[in-house]
């Protein structure tokens, strides 16, 4: 794996990472009983982005570290990816 094929995996992980965690544990400003005039209810109430930003470094900086790893140590090769297809045939 070169440094740009890294660096696109890591990136690639951050963003699915980030989506992942933004809903959990959202609360509406409906539940929170503050809705904003303008807004609809289930508009979210605070977002604490910047916490959810870390997680989102964390969990994507271990699976990118498992993923490197199992791509340095040649546990599964290009060979055995491209010899899937005969499982199916």
């Amino acid at each position: 794996m070169s440094i740009t094929s890294g660096i696109v995996l890591y990136a690639v992980l951050w963003f699915l990472c980030l989506f992942v965690v933004l809903p959990i544990g959202q609360r509406s400003q409906q539940d929170a009983g503050e809705i904003v005039p303008g807004t609809p209810a289930g508009a979210p109430h605070i977002s604490p982005v910047k916490r959810k930003m870390l997680w989102a470094t964390v969990i994507s900086a271990v699976i990118w570290g498992l993923t490197a790893a199992v791509i340095f140590s040649g546990l599964i090769t290009r060979a055995d990816i491209t010899n899937l297809d005969r499982l199916i045939r």
